[in-house]
């Protein structure tokens, strides 16, 4: 009978999803697609938060004129 304990084991020790090649030159490709991905990451970062920026100014300017509409009808 296994011992669940002891395939895991197994498992964790030899690893065999891990892949080291030995020329490392393979890894070239992938750290060219992470820096990619990266700085994409990054840039629709930013473009978030300047159009997130846009909709306040946008939402404060709507709320105060509302405000003063609601003001001026109480006066």
């Amino acid at each position: 009978m296994f011992n669940v304990l002891s395939v895991l084991q197994s498992f964790v020790l030899y690893m065999p999803f891990l892949y080291f090649p030995e020329d490392k030159s393979e890894y070239i490709p992938a750290a060219i697609s992470m820096a990619i991905f990266g700085v994409a990451c990054v840039l629709t970062f930013v473009l978030i938060k300047r159009v997130s920026k846009k909709q306040e100014l946008k939402t404060k300017e709507i709320e105060e004129r509302i405000n003063r509409e609601r003001n001026s009808k109480h006066v």
